[in-house]
């Protein structure tokens, strides 16, 4: 500051305290005293303070500075648990529908019942191990927790959870309860309501930060934004299921209705994600050839809100009379329901049609050659639930169409499974899938905290 400004300055706070009654004294000084009558008072005053404000500075970003450094000295399991992110879950998601779609194939053999039973002692081994290493991570490195929240390439697979979890109740039901009676049921209903509140936590807590937090253009948008709207459908659908085989007609009337009330949360805002998806495929081209297996994420929402529905109408059929809900004349109101669940699966079906096409079209433009990457397990369960989908109609309706379709789509999905498996198994045993986008953020926040230093 010069000392012609700074006498300005001067001039005006006297101006300003005698507006308000004070006088200033002769000697213009500072709380601590510091003379600023004279210019080299003024200039030491300025050196003093610049130091301190630079002394004070590096504070924050040392801190910052000492967890890259920590995290880039870490091997082994610590690098591991360090590197592991929601993404893992999707393997739980993949390996959980193939499971459930050769438990339900048309044309089943008990040998393909029992290598369903095997897949889903895998996938309930895979889910307590990725869950265990969670607890570890976020215990270790709490502080990640932020960076996932404001990051979008981690915080929009916070949904694959409970969307994991809900393939491992389906079989629970599928599989124990025949098995196990009553507690196999106590099991499935007890997880199936923490798997709700994980589901709306995710359906509405991450599109919130989406607002919040992250400013994309349209240009960047992916399919992974599907993510955390369909984890509240994957549960209604695990809700129609759970409610099948629950004894207590009232229990299953609460899980009927809690279920359409998630469907309704998660398949509405899935089209709005659907429509700004399309946008952006025709306003700015395809996804990069890293991505490009995304595209068939869109399948998600379509093939589990029509399975969803579907048996929603079922069970309602069969639980409204008994418990005289919405007051039974001369209709049984459960079976309007079942029909008009049968008509919107119809139409989301054909819209799944529309969406696999896009897919396959996609990826022939790049001849079916992209790098691996955690991407590739969208291959599985969006195909996995569309398949599904398709064997409940086969089962509503005389045709065999929908059979044969479905053990067709079934097989190519058990088939993508092994293939993904195998690449995951061969990446992971050498390293390059524990890395990361976290871990990046956080090596790029290094190079800015030394230049900041």
């Amino acid at each position: 500051m010069s000392k012609k400004s700074f006498l300005v300055f001067l001039s005006a706070r006297d101006i300003a305290l005698a507006f308000i009654g004070v006088v200033p004294s002769s000697k213009s000084s500072l709380r601590d005293g510091t003379d600023l009558d004279s210019e080299a008072n003024m200039q030491n005053y300025s050196a003093n303070k610049s130091d301190q404000e630079l002394n004070q500075q590096p504070q924050e970003p040392e801190e910052s500075l000492g967890q890259c450094r920590q995290t880039e000295k870490e091997h082994g399991w610590r690098k591991v648990v360090r590197n592991f992110n929601p993404r893992w879950f999707t393997v739980n998601m993949g390996t959980g529908i193939v499971s459930i779609v050769l438990y339900n194939l048309p044309y089943n053999g008990r040998w393909l019942y029992w290598i369903s039973v095997v897949i889903f002692c895998l996938n309930v081994a895979l889910f307590v191990t990725f869950f265990l290493i969670s607890v570890v991570h976020y215990t270790l490195y709490p502080w990640i927790w932020k960076e996932i929240i404001q990051q979008p390439g981690d915080s929009l697979f916070l949904g694959t959870f409970p969307m994991g979890l809900a393939t491992i109740i389906n079989m629970i039901v599928y599989v124990c309860v025949p098995a196990w009676g009553y507690r196999a049921v106590q099991l499935a209903w007890g997880l199936w309501w923490i798997d709700v509140a994980l589901s709306l936590v995710c359906c509405l807590f991450v599109p919130f930060t989406m607002m919040y937090y992250y400013e994309t253009s349209l240009s960047e948008m992916t399919a992974d934004w599907i993510f955390p709207v369909v984890s509240t459908i994957v549960a209604a659908a695990s809700g129609g299921v759970v409610a099948e085989v629950l004894p207590n007609p009232t229990h299953a009337l609460w899980t009927v209705l809690a279920s359409y009330v998630l469907w309704g949360t998660g398949v509405p805002l899935a089209m709005v994600v659907l429509v700004i998806y399309f946008q952006r495929l025709t306003a700015h081209n395809l996804p990069p050839r890293e991505v490009i297996v995304s595209v068939f994420l869109p399948l998600g929402p379509l093939g589990q809100g029509g399975f969803g529905i579907m048996q929603l109408g079922k069970v309602a059929m069969d639980i409204f009379p008994k418990t005289s809900t919405l007051a039974p004349s001369t209709i049984n109101p459960g079976e309007v329901l079942y029909v008009v669940g049968w008509l919107v699966a119809t139409v989301l079906w054909g819209f799944g049609l529309v969406w696999l096409f896009f897919a396959v079209a996609s990826l022939a433009t790049e001849r079916f050659r992209f790098p691996f990457g955690f991407g590739w397990w969208s291959f599985t369960f969006p195909l996995g639930v569309f398949t599904a989908s398709t064997t409940q109609m086969g089962k509503e309706l005389p045709s065999r169409f929908f059979n044969v379709f479905g053990t067709i789509t079934a097989v190519s999905v058990t088939l993508l499974w092994i293939l993904v498996s195998f690449h995951t198994i061969k990446n992971a045993a050498s390293g390059e899938l524990f890395i990361a986008p976290s871990s990046k953020n956080l090596k790029k926040k290094r190079k800015d905290v030394r230049a900041t230093v």
